[in-house]
């Protein structure tokens, strides 16, 4: 089972939902880089569990002891490694999953891998509870890259049928700034009341809702990235997929400049005091796998939370039989806006490591 992760910036996750404690190791950040720890504590807390009634019941403080490569707030140069332990386990919540399969998770497939040795209390290593160093990693990122004038932000584009306004080209610095602020950032604020409802009727239901996460990474300079195998797209989706329930990743418009004519596709330029400018942004600042100079922006489809409380048909894969399954424990009736600061967090680990080591030093 593979957890290790990056070309120039290095990333390893460890840890299972249920277990003393999850972490990260960073390898090659540069050395010197004054860490703002509130900062971090901040986009922690945007992620950690037991906040509200949209979020699951489990309380975790998700504080970040880092043991290794800063000292006084500052990087080392070594490997940085940061602890998150868990506090607040339920484990016989889950005896059950060593025999019942729970559709929409990990469940059978791993079963299958692993012979039925994996850790099922949670999740195990499959969690979601395994983006908490993933948010710490991914705030140090975010850090760095704001000391380069890049920053990262992203809002709630939809949640079932209910749609957020997108990103437009003149998505800017105030604009993520005003994100940052709201507990469940959306641009048109007044769809957040519609959203909550859904979210909630479906707790009430006993069931779950997904949604769609939008994300701009801007100030990104223009050339920036490769053709083909290197590009901007293709280096960050297999981090996007990587987060638990993500099952789309689609930069500018996606799917929607397939029903438009080339004519309403490109992006046309034009020159503004000296500056190469786009009148539009369907490309989402990427051309040939390479930056354009405008506003890098991507979507990403997350599933509804497989853990319903309403029973389920399933299998018994100790008795080979049919079965009934209702599942225990405690469960987002979603987790998109949880997920928020975790794709944040991808994308600046992602244009990090694209830009490399040597821009750093």
């Amino acid at each position: 089972m593979s957890a290790t992760w990056g070309t120039n910036i290095e990333l390893s996750i460890f840890g299972e939902s249920h277990g003393k404690a999850i972490g990260v190791v960073i390898g090659n950040l540069p050395a010197g880089i004054a860490l703002d720890m509130e900062a971090i504590k901040k986009d922690m807390g945007r992620r950690a569990p037991g906040k509200n009634k949209m979020s699951t019941a489990r309380k975790e403080s998700d504080e970040v002891e880092i043991i290794s490569g800063v000292i006084d707030n500052i990087t080392t140069g070594a490997p940085l490694t940061g602890l998150i332990y868990n506090s607040d386990q339920h484990s016989k919540d889950y005896s059950y999953l060593k025999e019942l399969m729970r559709p929409g998770h990990s469940d059978y497939s791993a079963y299958e891998k692993y012979h039925g040795f994996n850790d099922v209390r949670g999740g195990g290593h499959f969690s979601g509870r395994l983006t908490a160093p993933i948010v710490f990693a991914g705030s140090i990122a975010k850090q760095i890259l704001k000391q380069m004038g890049i920053q990262v932000g992203a809002h709630i584009k939809s949640i079932k049928d209910i749609e957020d306004d997108s990103f437009g080209i003149d998505v800017n610095e105030e604009i993520l700034n005003d994100l940052l602020l709201q507990e469940y950032p959306t641009i048109n604020k007044e769809k957040y009341t519609l959203m909550k409802k859904t979210i909630e009727q479906a707790r009430i239901n006993q069931n779950s809702v997904g949604g769609m996460i939008e994300c701009a990474i801007i100030n990104v300079p223009a050339g920036i990235g490769n053709p083909f195998f290197d590009s901007i797209e293709s280096h960050l989706s297999p981090l996007l997929f990587s987060i638990p329930a993500v099952k789309s990743v689609s930069f500018g418009i996606g799917e929607e400049i397939t029903n438009l004519l080339g004519s309403e596709a490109n992006d046309s330029y034009y020159i503004d005091n000296g500056v190469v400018k786009a009148k539009t942004n369907h490309n989402g600042g990427i051309l040939g796998g390479i930056s354009n100079g405008m506003p890098i922006t991507f979507k990403v489809g997350i599933k509804p939370t497989p853990s319903i409380s309403l029973k389920q048909e399933t299998i018994n894969v100790k008795t080979k039989q049919n079965a009934i399954l209702e599942v225990k424990g405690r469960h987002d009736p979603c987790i998109v806006p949880r997920a928020i600061v975790v794709v944040e967090a991808m994308a600046a680990l992602g244009i990090l490591d694209i830009l490399g080591y040597e821009r750093l030093k």
